[in-house]
């Protein structure tokens, strides 16, 4: 269903999108690709002029293929400083004799600095829906700019403009429900990148009256979500993200439940990446869903734990000492004949279904709780929790609170967690603490029990 309802939805926008700039641009001659960006730049004639250029400009970049959208991006790279210019204005910066003077020199150093590019991208912000097209622009610039330098350049340029104009002092947070427009519910299939939209029904499962879904929107894009999530009102912390999308489930009555779930967060657009918005988002939702319900007691997600097996399988496949206790080699190859533990349960794991196994699982479990929990709270990158999600998780301010066994049983969460969800809790009397803890020492904040589990056998 995403691809069919990504694909239209692409189609229409595209379509409309080209459709009003091919009508701003009629008068405008044909030229080659840097003459228009020169033409551009110069910026003979009125507004009206300008805008027409800009929007000329912007159908030549979206009419083009994938190598004539790469050679576009290196046309606009191209338009750097002038180094004439530079080394001219810092030498008045050397030269000046007293702060006054040096201070108008540094003032004349930033102009010189400033690339033409920079105001070429300014000029796409004053055209129709100019905001998206320039966030889909940095989108591809970040799929083709692998080590050129100069394309490198210049994403730090449309990444800076990017990061002033989509500041969270201009985002507006909005309630998506069933009643939103098509187009909107469209998009949230289109975005969830968390646990898949099966069907229509699966989506107004989700916006049902015990769900909640919000998402940021920026003034000059209506209609198109920044970064949305996905809550569910329940009793108590939820384990397994099938029970909580299960589409036959009761609905529970908002004014029942204790708890609410974040269960999946989706980053909507790919050029905006780099720029966060998600530790505002949840703590905007927070603030939002504790005026509404006065009897919800906890904030907490239902997250992946998407690096896992990607950290455990290779230390298996070395027979990693320390990783295992005698006691679990043990029961690990009495329920999967191995010549050790660690190829048990490599084996294991690698099973399809595996956890359908009575006794498989009674082995298996506990030593994947553990093993988890040493993941989450010991394994470091740069002094950051090695698990990209534990890291956005525990940066917000939340903590480690428990690990659910099952908790993602679809082929995906078997794949990247041995189906392990993670819950991490959002007090909102603690959450700056934590957020102190972690973002100045790097101390990970958890449960007694996901503690007493990361310090393992010995």
């Amino acid at each position: 269903m995403s691809e069919a309802v990504s694909t239209g939805l692409l189609d229409r926008t595209i379509r409309r999108i080209t459709t009003v700039w091919r009508d701003m641009a009629s008068g405008v001659p044909d030229e080659t690709l840097e003459a228009q960006m020169r033409t551009c730049l110069a910026g003979r004639g009125g507004e009206v002029s300008a805008r027409n250029r800009a929007a000329r400009l912007a159908e030549t970049y979206l009419a083009a293929d994938e190598p004539g959208r790469r050679e576009f991006l290196l046309t606009l790279a191209s338009f750097d400083s002038d180094p004439d210019a530079v080394a001219a204005a810092y030498a008045k910066v050397t030269a000046a004799a007293d702060p006054a003077e040096r201070s108008a020199a540094k003032a004349e150093l930033r102009r010189a600095l400033e690339p033409p590019r920079l105001r070429l991208l300014t000029q796409f912000a004053s055209i129709p829906d100019g905001c998206k097209f320039l966030v889909d622009l940095r989108g591809a610039l970040l799929r083709v700019r692998g080590s050129d330098k100069m394309l490198a350049a210049l994403d730090a340029d449309l990444r800076g403009l990017l990061a002033a104009w989509f500041d969270i002092g201009f985002l507006e947070l909005q309630r998506i429900d069933w009643n939103s427009p098509a187009a909107l519910l469209e998009k949230l299939v289109t975005y969830e990148s968390v646990h898949a939209i099966r069907s229509w029904r699966d989506l107004k499962n989700r916006l049902d009256s015990d769900r909640r879904c919000y998402a940021f929107f920026h003034p000059r894009m209506p209609g198109e979500p920044l970064i949305f999530v996905e809550v569910a009102l329940v009793k108590g912390l939820a384990g397994s993200v099938q029970d909580l999308l299960n589409e036959k489930a009761p609905v529970l009555d908002p004014a029942m439940a204790d708890t609410a779930i974040f269960y999946s967060i989706s980053n909507c657009q790919g050029g905006l990446a780099g720029i966060s918005f998600g530790n505002f988002l949840i703590k905007r939702v927070v603030g939002e869903l504790s005026g509404e319900f006065r009897n919800l007691k906890a904030f907490a997600t239902l997250s992946p734990i998407p690096g896992f097996r990607r950290w455990l399988d290779p230390l298996l496949a070395a027979e990693a000492e320390a990783l295992l206790s005698g006691d679990e080699s043990v029961s690990l190859v009495s329920a999967y004949p191995a010549e050790s533990g660690c190829a048990a349960l490599a084996g294991i794991i690698g099973k399809r279904s595996w956890w359908r196994n009575a006794q498989l699982r009674e082995v298996a479990e506990p030593v994947l709780v553990r093993l988890c929990a040493r993941y989450l709270m010991a394994e470091s990158k740069h002094n950051h929790a090695l698990d990209p999600v534990a890291h956005f998780h525990l940066s917000n301010g939340a903590r480690v609170e428990r690990l659910n066994m099952r908790g993602d049983t679809s082929d995906k969460g078997a794949r990247e967690s041995a189906t392990l969800m993670v819950n991490y809790l959002y007090d909102p009397t603690k959450i700056e603490d934590w957020h102190e803890d972690y973002a100045g020492e790097g101390k990970r904040n958890a449960s007694t029990a996901v503690r007493k589990l990361a310090r393992g056998w010995s």
